[in-house]
């Protein structure tokens, strides 16, 4: 299923054809593909070439997979469990030298635009989800005090079947894609909003 977006501007077209599906082919994300759409990430730019992205994922079967599963919200555990690969991102929230990284978090989502761009270009969708369990996860996975888990992420390639969603969710899945105008979130000379 296809969903580009209705452009005001033409923009380039992986990013209108881009797009957080909730449903997947029954196929899986190789090791060896993940590593490209990484390395998409280790590229972005950050703030005093910090770099303070990390991420963890875990294929579909695996115990991992089923923790990470656990630690979602459940409105996403409805629709995720065909998910080939799930994903936790995190930041790192100091630089080396302990200064705090007020960008941290910036960077992060410049890597995962990267990531999620170069997915596109090889027919994964990304699907990053803010409902997760993140002090549960921090338990779990004895992350360091320095870091804080951001979201969840599901990623697999673009297909599957709508219709195995709940019917709330496959109305959703089907409706046209909405974003607002840029005169609500851009201003020239003037903070407008």
């Amino acid at each position: 299923m296809k969903k580009k977006a209705n452009t005001e501007h033409e923009i380039y077209p992986l990013l209108a054809n881009r797009w957080s599906p909730r449903v997947f082919a029954d196929k899986a994300v190789e090791t060896e593909t993940l590593k490209k759409l990484f390395e998409a990430a280790r590229w972005a730019a950050s703030s005093n070439n910090g770099q303070p992205w990390r991420f963890m994922y875990a294929h579909k079967g695996s115990d991992t997979y089923n923790e990470i599963f656990e630690h979602l919200a459940d409105f996403n555990k409805k629709w995720c469990k065909n998910a080939p690969v799930l994903m936790l991102t995190a930041y790192k929230k100091t630089f080396d030298s302990g200064k705090e990284n007020f960008h941290a978090l910036h960077d992060l989502g410049l890597a995962m635009g990267n990531l999620s761009i170069q997915a596109e270009s090889m027919g994964i969708a990304v699907h990053s989800m803010a409902g997760v369990n993140w002090q549960k996860a921090h338990k779990t996975y004895q992350v360091p005090n320095d870091y804080h888990i951001t979201t969840a992420v599901a990623m697999g390639y673009y297909g599957g079947d709508v219709s195995d969603l709940p019917d709330d969710l496959e109305k959703s899945e089907k409706s046209d894609r909405k974003r607002m105008a840029q005169d609500e979130f851009v201003g020239e000379e003037t903070w407008t909003f």
